[in-house]
């Protein structure tokens, strides 16, 4: 006999960035396979984490609330053209602002991350 807890927020970003085959590192690697970098900062994967224990969907809810997220981008990234990187923020899986389209021909901004 086993007994089961529920999984708090650190455990479900450590689901969403550490195993193998990380929900993170799948979706890198499809946005790889159009040349484009996929970075989530932190408060992104807060975010999800956050959501899913709303939710009470734990581990498994992680890839609908991404895939939530990231599907129009995905949709629209072979048409467009010079996109580099997508920054996932907070915002964006709260659903306040879409991803951050980063273009190749872009000028940086001194002291910006991204």
């Amino acid at each position: 006999v086993a007994t089961l807890e529920e999984l708090d927020e650190l455990a479900l970003i450590q689901i969403l960035k550490e195993p193998k085959n990380a929900l993170l590192k799948q979706y890198q690697k499809m946005f790889g396979m159009e040349g484009v970098d996929l970075e989530m900062r932190e408060g992104a994967l807060r975010a999800v984490a956050k959501k899913a224990l709303e939710r009470k969907t734990g581990a498994r809810g992680l890839r609908s609330i991404i895939e939530h997220t990231l599907l129009d981008t995905m949709f629209d990234l072979p048409s467009l053209e010079n996109v580099v990187k997508v920054v996932v923020d907070e915002n964006a899986i709260t659903g306040d602002a879409r991803p951050i389209l980063i273009y190749a021909d872009q000028p940086k901004v001194a002291g910006s991350t991204l």
